[in-house]
Parts: C-alpha cells; structure tokens; sequence
C-alpha cells in the first residue's frame, strides 16, 4: 500500500509539472474556467433578486446549495480525471489500457495517476467563493457537530460523482465509446443539487434518492446544517446518509470496474 501511494504521489507530481510549463496559459485556463462557472450563479442570482426564492430558499441558501456542490465537482473532475469517461474511452481505444495491465504497479493508481487537471481549481475557487457570500450573509448557527460533519458530506459528494465517473469508465469496457448517459446524470445531478429537491417532479426526485441517492448528498445535509425543516416527510436521520450513500455508490463501482477489467479482451492495437 506504501508503495502504491508513493508511486501515485510521483505521478502526480509529474503531471502538476508538465501542465506548469506554460504558467500563463494555465493561470489563463484558470481564470477563464472559474469566471465562466460564476456566471452561471450571477444569473440565478440577478433572477432571484427580483423573485425573491425559490420554493421558499433564498439566494444565500441557494448559494450554500450551489457553492458546495462546485467546490465538490471541481475536486472530484481533478481527482478521477484519470476516470472521465471521455478520457478513458480514448485510453481503451489508443491500447494504452494494455501498456498498463503489464506493469508491475496498481491498475486503479496509475488510471488515477494518468490525469490530474490542475486547472479544476479555478470552479473550486468560484465554488468557494460562492459559499463564502452563504456563510457570509446566511449566520448558520454552527455547532461541533456541524463543524465536524461538513467536510464528510463534501468527501461524500467527491466519494459519490466519482463513483459515477468511474460508472462510466467502465462501460467503455464494452462500448468502447463514452456513454452519453452517464454524462447526463453526472453533470445533470451537479445542476439537480443545485437547487432544492422540492421543485423538481416526483419521478425525479424518486431517481435521484432511490436509484442514485443524490439527494443526500447536498439537499438534506443543506437542511442540517440551515436548521431547515424536511417538506418531504423524510425520517429525521436523513441527513446524515451522505456517507452511508456514497460509500455504497463507490462500493458498488468498484465490483462492477473489477468485473469489466476481468472481461477486458484488449482492442487488438
């Protein structure tokens, strides 16, 4: 286990080096990245100015929605950038799969290794900033157990979108091409917990806590830590399944990426 995470932490390092060669470009990619992300929530908020909610939850509970779910997105996309889907459908073409099923070193650290998109923290930084404006204007009474449990909901939502990701990945075992479903429910449940769960239909709602448990990664833990109350009639522990959730998400990932590499013939290139 040392040896992997040595070896994970030297491929790392390698690709923070080779994207710093050019400094101006990535700084641009950066600024260009977090400025376009935070458009989209200067809009929502030029909207709810003169709505005033929605659904009964104000721009700065909105924005305690939305900053959280950026920051988590941004450091999942940096994280298992290796498992894009896109990413890796091109690396199962190209045959580089093969050159990694014969080295000596751990399947999963060299995928995880092969991609680390610095450039992700220009949408962490923007999410940041927008949490900051919610923590700023909302005066959430935080207690120990709220400071304790907000970066395991944040983990969880990294936990549970690279689940998916990983999801993904592992239908171009099969496919050979990414599926594009998986980017609508990836980047969909980014849009969805976004917003409260309460203005969307009920089949939604129903595909996004019982098939993929999104709606305990971002809405209840929002009603947690906001001291809110649950409209939905949910049972009181609720909010705190973020965990239980991803871990299960991620469990279930992992038995199912192992099956299609059991199942990987090569592509023959």
């Amino acid at each position: 286990m040392r040896r992997t995470i040595s070896l994970y932490l030297r491929f790392i390092s390698i690709q923070l080096r080779s994207q710093m060669q050019f400094r101006a470009s990535f700084w641009l990619d950066v600024f260009t990245t977090g400025l376009l992300n935070f458009s989209y929530f200067v809009s929502t908020y030029l909207v709810l100015e003169r709505i005033g909610n929605i659904a009964g939850w104000s721009i700065a509970e909105l924005a305690f929605l939305y900053g959280m779910i950026e920051v988590s997105f941004g450091t999942m996309d940096m994280i298992f950038s290796g498992f894009d889907p896109d990413v890796f459908s091109r690396f199962i073409r190209l045959g580089a799969l093969d050159q990694v099923l014969l080295r000596p070193v751990n399947v999963l650290a060299q995928i995880f290794g092969s991609a680390f998109v610095l450039r992700r923290i220009g949408r962490i930084t923007q999410g940041a900033v927008v949490l900051g404006f919610a923590f700023a204007h909302l005066g959430v009474h935080w207690t120990p157990l709220k400071l304790l449990y907000l970066p395991v909901v944040m983990a969880s939502q990294v936990a549970a979108m690279g689940a998916l990701f990983m999801a993904g990945s592992t239908l171009s075992f099969w496919t050979l091409q990414r599926v594009e479903a998986i980017n609508v429910v990836t980047y969909g449940g980014v849009e969805v917990m976004s917003y409260p769960s309460t203005i969307y239909p009920r089949w939604l709602r129903g595909f996004f806590t019982y098939l993929i448990p999104f709606v305990f990664m971002n809405y209840y833990p929002a009603l947690f830590f906001l001291d809110k109350p649950d409209p939905l009639g949910m049972p009181g522990f609720a909010p705190f399944l973020a965990p239980l959730a991803a871990g299960l998400m991620l469990f279930v990932t992992l038995r199912f990426w192992r099956f299609g590499l059991s199942r990987y013939q090569s592509t023959g290139t």
